[in-house]
């Protein structure tokens, strides 16, 4: 995992590194992780995620196939980006490590952030298995930020 700001991965594209993080921060839609499946084929899911000191965390059920392709192989790639316009967002490559103990403190901080409270039958049902969820913390190692904004507001009738 990164350990200071020395070791923060490239990003390439038109925003500042502080305009990412801003832009992860405030983005409530689900992160898209892509792995390597045991199969050898590439596999892509969505999941909630919370930025915290440049790792960007997810959590998941122990049985969910996701598991075992990072126990497989832990490099992944990552998109964080609406899907309607303008068309922006920020992608990259990462190394993903399991952290089981972690599971239930994530999944709650999720939920606070997607679900807004606890108390909708969504997070009532999440939190009631929460001691078997696993934590995945995603370090990237490359990033690149795209922003059309412009581009669609100036073409905009």
């Amino acid at each position: 995992m990164l350990k200071d700001s020395t070791q923060l991965p490239p990003l390439t594209g038109p925003w500042s590194r502080h305009q990412a993080m801003d832009f992860l921060n405030e983005s409530i839609i689900p992160l898209r992780l892509s792995v390597v499946g045991r199969s050898g084929w590439p596999v892509i899911t969505s999941l909630w995620f919370v930025l915290e000191s440049d790792i960007i965390w997810c959590a998941t059920h122990h049985t969910a196939k996701i598991i075992q392709s990072l126990q497989f192989n832990p490099r992944c790639a990552f998109e964080v980006a609406p899907d309607q316009p303008p068309y922006r967002g920020l992608r990259g490559q990462a190394q993903v490590e399991l952290d089981h103990d972690r599971g239930a403190a994530v999944l709650g901080r999720l939920i606070d952030r997607y679900q807004r409270t606890r108390d909708s039958d969504l997070a009532r049902w999440l939190l009631s298995r929460s001691d078997e969820e696993i934590a995945l913390a995603i370090t990237p190692v490359r990033m690149q930020a795209w922003d059309y904004s412009k581009r669609m507001h100036n073409n905009v009738a």
